[in-house]
């Protein structure tokens, strides 16, 4: 029996790759002759740049670079297919983690420290990057990323403007004369798992920016930035970033990345899953074990699990998802690839007892899966 094992992480608690391992364990416990392959993945979220370069052998390399509001930071990101490919998550250095509660200010905070991990990506040699964009304490529109690689924004009287989402208003002309060469010459391919516009009631503002310490009278001050940078960015580049899917996500990060950069928008679980060689994986699989912290009628829309689900349909192979909770609509998975769901929850339980014991949870939820799963294929001879 071929198995795949391809969680997401379970966020807060175990990353998608020990996740997979764990799950493995399970599955060697309940069938020690199995052909296990550990292929963790993510959807452009935390965890992208692990499950990236665990499936490929790739590496990591850690920099200092500024955090949201200005202060130092070790940043990771990686490097596969030999180097010429960068995996890159905005949150290692633009993240909402990265900033206390107490402190977070989108009208402060920029990604510029995002630019310098695609600035020393460049210096490396790296022709094409993947940046997965979630977890932000931004709404810059990619002002700051921008910066970092040579970019400049200018007010009324020509002088060049700094910081956060409180520059937006003021803009009034871009600079792109100076943006690094190597930079602007690297494929990048934007990983999100949302489509939100870049303004408006769906928009990078009012949607995620009480999240990052916005206040009502922020969000329409950050909305009405994005409006006129996006103003600029037609009439100085030429780009119509208003209308662009997913130019909202991480605070604009996806419109100003598109704008200065001519990067790619497209599924964050299709890019790890096409650069992992998951269909290649799967190939021959009899059963695909996928999962993540929480799942529910959502996450039949473009979610890890459920990108791993259709991959898995499409291989011919039965698909069974763990989750820590299951939550209300997770049936819909069910009608799109989904052969049955578990809980890995071994009765009533805490939601911190869960999150700690993760790992041995994972493991027995693994075993029981694959022991439903042969049941199933002796009674009836054919997958569930």
């Amino acid at each position: 029996m071929k198995v795949v094992i391809s969680p997401d992480s379970f966020k807060g608690s175990i990353s998608a790759k020990d996740a997979a391992a764990a799950i493995a364990r399970g599955v060697r416990q309940a069938s020690s002759e199995a052909d296990i392959i550990e292929a963790p993945v993510a959807d452009g979220g935390e965890g992208t740049v692990e499950a990236l370069v665990a499936a490929t052998g790739g590496t990591f390399v850690d920099i200092s670079a500024k955090g949201p509001l200005g202060r130092d930071v070790t940043a990771r990101y990686g490097m596969i297919h030999d180097g010429a490919t960068a995996v890159i998550e905005m949150a290692a250095a633009s993240g909402l983690t990265l900033v206390p509660p107490d402190e977070r200010d989108p009208m402060a905070a920029t990604t510029y420290g995002t630019g310098q991990l695609i600035l020393d990506a460049a210096s490396r040699g790296a022709t094409d990057a993947i940046v997965g964009i979630g977890g932000s304490a931004t709404v810059d529109g990619g002002a700051g990323m921008a910066r970092a690689l040579g970019v400049k924004f200018l007010d009324e009287d020509g002088r060049e403007l700094t910081g956060g989402g409180a520059i937006l208003k003021r803009i009034r002309r871009i600079d792109m004369s100076g943006i690094d060469k190597r930079a602007k010459t690297m494929r990048f391919t934007v990983a999100a798992d949302v489509t939100n516009p870049l303004t408006g009631p769906s928009g990078a503002a009012a949607v995620y920016g009480p999240q990052k310490g916005a206040t009502p009278e922020m969000v329409r001050e950050l909305d009405e930035g994005l409006s006129n940078l996006a103003a600029v960015i037609k009439r100085d580049i030429g780009m119509d970033v208003g209308t662009l899917a997913a130019a909202g996500a991480a605070g604009g990060l996806g419109a100003g990345l598109a704008a200065f950069l001519a990067a790619k928008m497209a599924s964050g679980i299709d890019i790890v899953l096409d650069a992992i060689d998951f269909d290649e994986k799967a190939a021959g699989a009899d059963l695909v074990i996928t999962g993540e912290g929480s799942i529910d009628g959502q996450s039949a829309s473009g979610k890890a699990v459920s990108g791993v689900a259709m991959r898995a349909a499409r291989a011919g192979a039965a698909c069974i998802v763990l989750a820590g909770h299951v939550g209300e609509g997770a049936e819909r998975m069910l009608d799109g690839g989904v052969s049955a769901i578990f809980s890995i929850a071994r009765g009533p339980a805490e939601q911190a007892d869960m999150m700690r014991d993760a790992a041995a949870l994972l493991e027995w939820a693994g075993e029981q899966a694959v022991r439903a799963f042969t049941a199933g294929m002796s009674a009836g001879g054919g997958a569930l």
